[in-house]
């Protein structure tokens, strides 16, 4: 199961990267988040509270971080029962970045487990628009 989307953003690739590693102001730009907790760096913790599901936490952790590129949150049960990996993606191009979100679940409870999943793809498209938004501005 995955959902994407994809966007230009008219910002330098580390104006963006400052806005999507500073966890505290994701409820001014990201229309789907109540509040992120933690820091957002390389093997931290961070927990999600999100008006899609706002009666539960979604603790990951960041387990790739590239400055200015690329990033990763990720959780998994144990034995690879099920595991979902959300990557930002920042390619620099003339005049600013073509930005992209990806969210991937995976692991033998999936079949289980999605039927839960709502479609997040309506977020991601918000998602994207605020931080192009809050970038550009």
């Amino acid at each position: 199961m995955k959902f994407s989307t994809s966007i230009s953003i008219d910002a330098p690739a580390m104006k963006v990267w400052q806005i999507l590693t500073n966890a505290e102001a994701y409820p001014d730009w990201d229309p789907g988040m109540i509040r992120l907790e933690g820091e957002i760096a390389p093997g931290n913790k961070i927990t999600a509270y999100t008006k899609i599901s706002p009666d539960r936490a979604f603790p990951v952790t960041v387990t790739e971080f590239d400055p200015g590129r690329k990033m990763v949150w990720a959780s998994k049960m144990p034995l690879g029962l099920f595991w979902g990996a959300r990557s930002f993606v920042l390619t620099e191009k003339e005049g600013g970045i073509d930005f992209h979100l990806e969210e991937e679940f995976g692991g033998i409870l999936l079949p289980l487990i999605g039927r839960t999943i709502p479609d997040l793809q309506p977020t991601f498209e918000d998602f994207a628009q605020g931080l192009k938004k809050r970038a550009e501005s």
